[in-house]
């Protein structure tokens, strides 16, 4: 292909404003099309956004020829479907994370996206990243010693009792939402897959998640501690512990444009300056890359299968109150 890529998104979700600009600042990817549940919703949205297309189903976005990339940003418990969905309509996919709930739903999309022959990506912004990138080459160049502990946290306060992320029915709790990225940023950092897990929870009212606590054990003796809750104060940071040192990152998942991160070794702080990059611009100009110019995806479906089977298993554990091995 040498024409520029057309995106449709798939549903009207608060989060496709977060690709709206990134996809109008891209060379090789246009905003083309919108899809809702009705056409009344469809319409208004793409009035409100300058899209130039509305249709007024998701089946009708799929079946739009002019349409080459979507964007699944449905709520968590149907992204399989409508991913699978979209590869066998011909159409590659961006799926908004937790890419599934289950391995089973990774495998059944990771097989159709092979038997379509189409790119099919977890949408984990942070991972294309410069911040995330220096952290892991950081910790690669022996900058810290041996690696020890990666400890994360993401939470924030939801004052309210009604909201998509608190019903056990549509894939809610805190660690679908949240706590999936210092989860995803450890095994990223140490490079492996857990042995075994643990995790405990507070469950709420609902029954799911308000916050999640969990160990995760990697060979070597590496260890990862996280937390993620929606009854918390807002606190994201990642630090990275080694024998010889530490790296802390201040905003892990959502760097902005200006952002530092500490190296501490020798009784001495260095502050690494990281270059400027817009936030979601990565996981974008990465679908350019693979379907235009057959590059391998930054972040592959097996990656994003193990994160799927490390949050399971945490669950499972909390659940039983004993360790998961996997």
């Amino acid at each position: 292909m040498t024409k520029p890529l057309n995106w449709g998104l798939l549903s009207t979700a608060n989060i496709n404003r977060a690709l709206i600009t990134p996809l109008r600042a891209s060379a090789r990817n246009v905003l083309t099309a919108v899809g809702s549940r009705s056409q009344v919703s469809a319409d208004a949205y793409a009035r409100e956004w300058n899209i130039p297309t509305a249709h007024g189903s998701y089946e009708s976005l799929l079946a739009d020829p002019d349409v080459d990339v979507i964007y699944n940003s449905t709520p968590n418990h149907i992204h399989a479907e409508w991913t699978i969905k979209a590869l066998q309509a011909g159409k590659h996919v961006l799926c908004e994370k937790p890419i599934g709930l289950s391995v089973a739903e990774v495998d059944a999309m990771a097989a159709a996206a092979a038997e379509n022959k189409r790119v099919l990506t977890e949408a984990f912004m942070y991972r294309h990243h410069p911040q995330t990138l220096k952290a892991r080459e950081l910790v690669a160049s022996g900058a810290i010693g041996k690696l020890q502990l990666v400890r994360g946290s993401f939470t924030f306060s939801m004052p309210s009792e009604v909201n998509i992320r608190l019903d056990p029915a549509l894939g809610g709790g805190s660690i679908w939402d949240v706590g999936c990225y210092p989860i995803s940023f450890a095994r990223f950092i140490i490079g492996t897959e857990p042995l075994e897990v643990f995790g405990q929870q507070v469950t709420g009212r609902s029954g799911v998640d308000d916050s999640f606590f969990g160990q995760m054990k990697f060979p070597g003796e590496v260890y990862a501690q996280f937390d993620s809750g929606f009854r918390t104060p807002f606190r994201t940071h990642i630090e990275i512990v080694g024998s010889e040192g530490t790296i802390t990152v201040p905003s892990p998942f959502k760097p902005g444009l200006d952002e530092k991160i500490s190296l501490y070794r020798e009784d001495k702080t260095e502050s690494i300056t990281i270059p400027s990059q817009e936030l979601y611009i990565g996981e974008v100009e990465d679908m350019a890359d693979c379907i235009l110019s057959g590059k391998s995806q930054h972040m592959s479906l097996a990656d994003s299968r193990a994160n799927v089977a490390a949050i399971v298993a945490l669950l499972e554990s909390a659940k039983t109150g004993r360790p998961v091995n996997l």
